[in-house]
């Protein structure tokens, strides 16, 4: 296996890791195939009963074991809310991320090879954002948004904005992450060979050090996402996420916080635990991707 599967090998020496990688495994995969095995479809208003609402999980007294996890206030399983809210918390966070490395990449590159004015701009364009926390960001980006749009809008386009407010919010760390790198990578002969040969400044930042570079860029990203999820659940918390519409495991937590003292602690308990273990296990593979890529951790 070590021969074959480096990586499987190396990854299961380490039992947190493989823990966190199969808890991880099983939620993405849950979320993808949600609308197979999910019990019902929550977004069909024809299949809801409010005779149903406010049940208690199968396992405790007066549960229904058609619904194993309970329901809420509109008569909807709450473990399909929580696999399709699953679906949308790590599309948010996955989509978000991928803005945050797209240009803090491409800022990164141009800082870091280009120098000059154009490091000087892009890095004090950074450090200006950085004053800033990303959550006070995300929430400015996202309240300016829909004070613009009617109400129609607003909801139709909740999640675009999320998304666009969560990448803007943490570009500065991918670009100084990889200014960092290009500065070292820079100065090696492959890019001095690269240059002699007549590679223009684009050819060699794309195809010679971008390459060289991307083992940062996956260890950041993939904590990232970690980030973008927590801030939309508070971001939804807070009134400012993804539409009821479409509930994320925020949207499903802030609704069910008003039911909490209610006594039907199900409805909130259940969504904040596959939140927590979500980013739990996000984090834990994080950590030990680092650990790999890095040839110092290596043993």
């Amino acid at each position: 296996m070590r021969a074959r599967f480096p990586l499987l090998a190396r990854l299961l020496r380490s039992r947190p890791a493989t823990v966190a990688a199969t808890m991880l495994a099983l939620l993405v995969g849950s979320a993808l195939l949600a609308p197979w095995i999910a019990p019902t479809n929550p977004y069909d208003l024809a299949k809801l009963d409010l005779l149903d609402s406010h049940l208690p999980p199968a396992f405790t007294k007066g549960g229904d074991p058609r619904y194993w996890l309970g329901t809420d206030s509109q008569g909807a399983d709450l473990l399909s809310l929580i696999l399709y809210g699953l679906r949308v918390s790590l599309m948010v966070g996955v989509l978000a991320v991928s803005i945050s490395v797209c240009l803090g990449t491409l800022a990164g590159l141009l800082s870091g090879y280009l120098g000059g004015v154009v490091d000087s701009v892009i890095m004090r364009v950074a450090d200006i954002q950085f004053t800033f926390p990303a959550m006070l960001l995300a929430l400015l980006i996202g309240g300016i948004s829909q004070s613009l749009l009617s109400n129609e809008n607003r909801i139709a386009l909740a999640m675009p904005i999320v998304v666009i407010a969560l990448g803007i919010s943490h570009w500065p760390h991918f670009a100084r992450l990889v200014r960092g790198a290009v500065l070292v990578e820079k100065q090696k002969d492959y890019v001095a060979a690269a240059q002699l040969v007549g590679h223009g400044k684009a050819a060699i930042m794309a195809m010679q050090i971008l390459p060289n570079v991307l083992n940062p860029i996956f260890v950041l990203a993939t904590l990232d996402i970690a980030f973008a999820i927590m801030s939309e659940a508070t971001l939804s918390f807070l009134g400012f996420g993804v539409p009821p519409t479409q509930p994320s495991l925020g949207t499903l937590i802030k609704t069910g916080y008003g039911y909490l003292f209610s006594g039907e602690w199900w409805v909130v308990i259940f969504p904040g635990l596959t939140l927590v273990v979500l980013l739990v296990s996000v984090n834990l593979v994080g950590d030990w991707l680092r650990d790999w890529l890095d040839p110092k951790l290596q043993t």
